[in-house]
């Protein structure tokens, strides 16, 4: 299970050396030693990004109806625990294990993974989709999962170094779309196409939900392509449970086969937009879309 997430662009250290030096520093010493640096150094990210602070404020304030100080402390809250994902990711590069208990749907996912035909898998940007990437073989069927480019060298050959064993293809996004065809091959041959469901990248068209109250825009792309290959969609959320464990949450999606293509397609994205708002009231500051992620709230 893997997919870039691509609001780590910038974050994770611009400069390869260094990313090299902490790849090989978390090789040999814990992670909660990096951990309790991180609570000095979020408070001059959060200045300094000033943009996401507030957008994750308004996240808090709006989404769960919170005080001011309480969606402030939550906002720090979210930018420790996206440092925390980020150093698990470096610390998997060096070596690192990482534990991982399954929530419900596991059964149905496995069952799904076990049949001939291929499906759609949405990420999104919350908890650690990409570590159970890195961790988790599959076992089954062959994950294709689309990446953003982007990032340093350093980073892409671990990426494909951990990817490579564990049974999972990156399809970089291409500005010719043509990674829409890499995937479809995919389905076609009975395999996994991954996806975010919560972003939109590459064509303009969009689906309008509502995700905790609020209207939003969900691409339209993977819900159409589940539809086109007329094959189920799956949603996987890795969340952070402990320094050393994740929760993998596993959600199968099916639409009215009665509906109209345009129809079905609103049910598979009201039913994503449904189980992403359930995670996030469990783990609400494992939300990583830092920007103004409702409709509602953006400024022109």
């Amino acid at each position: 299970m893997a997919l870039e997430h691509d609001n780590w662009k910038g974050t994770t250290g611009g400069l390869p050396w260094m990313q090299r030096t902490l790849i090989r520093l978390l090789a040999v010493i814990d992670q909660r030693i990096i951990y309790g640096v991180l609570c000095l150094v979020v408070p001059f990210y959060m200045l300094f990004n000033h943009k996401g602070y507030i957008s994750m404020y308004h996240f808090f304030r709006e989404g769960f109806q919170e005080s001011c100080w309480k969606a402030f402390w939550h906002v720090y809250a979210n930018h420790f625990r996206f440092g925390q994902i980020i150093i698990d990711r470096f610390a998997a590069f060096g070596g690192r294990t990482f534990r991982f208990e399954y929530g419900e749907g596991k059964e149905a996912y496995f069952e799904l993974a076990r049949q001939a035909e291929g499906f759609v898998q949405l990420s999104c940007h919350m908890g650690n989709y990409e570590l159970a990437g890195y961790s988790l073989k599959q076992e089954v069927k062959k994950m294709y999962a689309l990446v953003f480019l982007g990032e340093t060298e350093t980073m892409m050959e671990n990426r494909r170094k951990m990817f490579s064993v564990k049974g999972v293809e990156m399809v970089p996004v291409k500005p010719d779309m043509s990674h829409i065809f890499e995937l479809n091959n995919a389905l076609r041959d009975g395999q996994i196409a991954s996806m975010p469901g919560d972003r939109i990248f590459g064509s303009p068209k969009s689906l309008d939900s509502v995700f905790l109250g609020h209207p939003v825009r969900l691409p339209f792309g993977p819900f159409q392509l589940a539809l086109l290959r007329e094959v189920p969609m799956a949603a996987i959320f890795v969340m952070k449970e402990r320094w050393d464990t994740y929760k993998v949450y596993f959600r199968i999606m099916r639409a009215d086969a009665g509906l109209g293509k345009k129809e079905q397609a609103q049910q598979l994205a009201d039913a994503f937009a449904g189980e992403m708002e359930k995670i996030v009231r469990l783990y609400p500051t494992q939300w990583f879309n830092y920007y103004e992620f409702w409709t509602d709230n953006k400024k022109d």
